[in-house]
């Protein structure tokens, strides 16, 4: 038995976590781990409905928008990974927030270290974690490097 056997990375198309995924792959290497990656986007379907009384032409963009940059992360971030020779590696995207589907994501998959940047692309740069990777590391049921 590895010392892990399944690591997974949160990808959300920041600096930070790219660092993140090329440690998450040379973890994999050395572990021979199934690699997940996961991309998360905020769902904001009470703003749409809102705004879909207004103008209903935008009903859904937000979210669609947000969802398609979701899986070009997620996607781009295997096809990376896959050039750096892995080879047991998947992909995923979904929506909602962050630190709870990274947890939940973790659980159901049972992964057993998590590999994310200390902060997003959202998070502010005066704080030394950021808040995803904050909630993660305090709630998580496994190891979490944070890069």
């Amino acid at each position: 038995m590895a010392l892990y056997d399944k690591i997974l990375v949160p990808m959300d198309g920041s600096e930070n976590a790219f660092e993140a995924l090329k440690m998450a792959i040379e973890l994999q290497k050395l572990c021979q781990a199934e690699l997940f990656i996961l991309s998360v986007y905020r769902e904001h379907r009470l703003w749409n409905a809102s705004v879909s009384m207004v103008n209903q032409k935008l009903t859904g963009s937000t979210d669609d928008a947000m969802e398609q940059y979701a899986k070009d992360v997620a996607e781009n971030s295997k096809a990376y990974a896959r050039e750096q020779g892995v080879e047991t590696v998947r992909s995923f995207y979904m929506g909602g927030g962050p630190s709870r589907m990274i947890l939940k994501f973790t659980k159901d998959h049972d992964i057993d270290l998590i590999v994310l940047g200390s902060r997003g692309i959202s998070d502010s740069e005066k704080y030394l974690l950021g808040s995803v990777s904050h909630k993660v590391t305090s709630l998580a049921e496994c190891p979490v490097l944070v890069v």
